[in-house]
């Protein structure tokens, strides 16, 4: 079936300043039937190729199951975005509808085709268009984000504009990098939140952070509880007894510097090796010993 005679609804950021709507409404570019005829194609989907700047890192499969479904239905009702390779098309923007063509069995997928794009651009694009599409998660969005300000030089305030978002949530977003690689883990997998994180941030310790983590999902925490015990001070390690060996240890170091000296010492068991108090006759002494001077007769 021609992609023209669908009933497509067409976001088309490259033809409107790149202007990107989210899925399941029609953007401020969305139009039918008015993208010039050579740009919109239907392409085989053996000659789309994935791109591999694709910022996400998983598909929920009941999604794309559904999506497929929908599309065996009504055909895939919004072009996916690509770009001329040597040796066919290179995915720009809709990695879903894609895959879900493919599940679904069709043999082709409208496509808007961008010959001007080079490969940062194109890889702009395709991560604005996930993060707006907001199907990523968290911390995905926060990698994207990174890749965008850093390795693409992007300024907060551009980024801010394109993805109609405050600066303030774009940069709490990145920094959940910043959480222990464990907490990371919880915030992609969906354990934790991304308010969970976000709180867990206010917590200067990162041993603590990682321990509250634990506790917030093995009770089950709201981001409110989970504020309210980083609000508490944290509970001191209860003293552990020093062993038999590390007492005797102290003893006789503690003989041998009141031989040495000829004073008062005192040696207690430190969690790093031993605490020694010296009278000052006996320090004074023990300075003279360590300049060179005689032992105490």
């Amino acid at each position: 079936m021609s992609a023209t005679r669908r009933n497509l609804r067409i976001d088309d950021p490259l033809g409107a300043a790149r202007t990107t709507g989210h899925e399941g409404q029609a953007g401020p570019a969305a139009v039918r039937f008015g993208v010039e005829e050579d740009r919109l194609r239907d392409i085989p989907l053996e000659r789309i190729r994935a791109n591999p700047g694709q910022p996400r890192q998983r598909i929920e499969e009941d999604a794309l199951a559904a999506l497929a479904e929908s599309i065996r239905e009504r055909g895939v009702l919004q072009p996916v975005i690509v770009r001329p390779v040597e040796d066919g098309f290179e995915l720009v923007a809709g990695e879903r509808r894609w895959r879900a063509a493919q599940l679904a069995g069709e043999a082709t997928i409208p496509a808007l085709v961008d010959s001007d794009l080079d490969e940062a651009g194109s890889l702009e694009l395709a991560l604005i268009e996930n993060v707006v599409r907001e199907d990523l998660t968290a911390i995905e969005q926060a990698r994207t984000m990174t890749v965008l300000l850093d390795d693409l030089r992007m300024t907060a305030v551009v980024l801010a504009k394109r993805l109609g978002r405050s600066r303030s949530d774009i940069a709490n977003t990145v920094r959940l990098l910043e959480l222990p690689d464990q907490v990371i883990e919880m915030v992609d997998a969906g354990v934790l939140t991304k308010g969970h994180g976000k709180a867990l941030l206010s917590e200067p310790d990162h041993h603590r952070r990682r321990e509250l983590a634990r506790r917030a999902v093995a009770s089950g925490w709201s981001v409110r509880a989970l504020e309210a015990q980083i609000a508490r001070p944290a509970r001191p390690l209860p003293r552990q007894r020093p062993d038999a060996d590390h007492v005797a240890a102290a003893e006789r170091l503690q003989d041998a510097i009141a031989s040495a000296t000829g004073g008062e010492a005192r040696a207690t068991p430190h969690a790093r090796g031993f605490h020694i108090i010296l009278d000052q006759a006996g320090a004074e002494h023990l300075l003279h010993l360590l300049a060179g001077g005689p032992a105490a007769s």
